[in-house]
């Protein structure tokens, strides 16, 4: 990663999309006892060279009791991983989100077969 500076002169560790969804889906919605990714809420994951990251995501409604404190909750999970420099959050709202955006293991945990 040229241009890239650490104190110690070291390679910043490079940031995976792996890390990026692990600490994306230790965020709830306080309303559904199922983490955001699995609940197909992130749209997209941008990440660049220089350590910053970009999430798309919406919301079950646009109307959502948590809609200020989700996006800040993501936030604040990707900016553990290491490597990451800076997190840009966006909800979008299109598509809209259904129900047809959560895996499997989601609509097992919400009886949803």
């Amino acid at each position: 990663m040229p241009g890239t500076w650490t104190p110690d002169g070291s390679e910043p560790p490079r940031v995976s999309d792996d890390d990026i969804i692990a600490a994306i889906a230790t965020v709830y919605d306080p309303e559904i006892p199922v983490n955001i990714y699995e609940l197909g809420l992130i749209y997209a994951i941008d990440i660049y060279d220089d350590g910053k990251v970009k999430v798309e995501m919406t919301l079950t409604a646009p109307a959502c009791p948590s809609a200020q404190e989700l996006p800040e909750q993501v936030r604040d999970a990707v900016l553990l991983v290491p490597g990451v420099a800076d997190v840009e959050v966006e909800t979008v709202w299109d598509p809209p989100w259904d129900p047809s955006r959560m895996t499997d293991e989601a609509r097992l945990q919400l009886n949803m077969f």
